[in-house]
């Protein structure tokens, strides 16, 4: 006959929470692919020159942000904002906008 283990019993685990929505770190064809998901039903149906004025907006409030450099949380929302609305139009004309990018400076430069 064994003796009664004297070690503790196991405690329950917390819960574990929910993976995020996205990734903690994801590629630019990830992250167009996220807006597309997200928005692109909305960016079609505003249509390319309604969205690219959406773009420019943001493009202004980055600039503003940029011009007061004071509020850094701020200036990166617009950042984030801008790129997205970038990627909403490359997705409209049917671009992918990290094979284009890698494309166009990827490769060295000519001396």
């Amino acid at each position: 006959m064994s003796e009664p283990s004297t070690a503790p019993s196991p405690q329950p685990s917390a819960p574990l929470a929910p993976p995020p929505l996205v990734p903690s770190a994801i590629g630019l064809s990830e992250f167009q692919a996220l807006i597309e998901r997200l928005y692109f039903e909305k960016d079609h149906a505003r249509g390319i020159p309604g969205t690219y004025m959406w773009f420019q907006e943001e493009v202004g409030e980055l600039t503003r942000a940029i011009r007061r450099n004071h509020d850094r949380k701020n200036l990166e929302e617009e950042f984030a904002d801008v790129l997205a609305w970038l990627v909403s139009l490359a997705s409209l004309h049917g671009v992918d906008i990290e094979k284009v990018a890698l494309e166009k400076y990827a490769r060295p430069s000519p001396p």
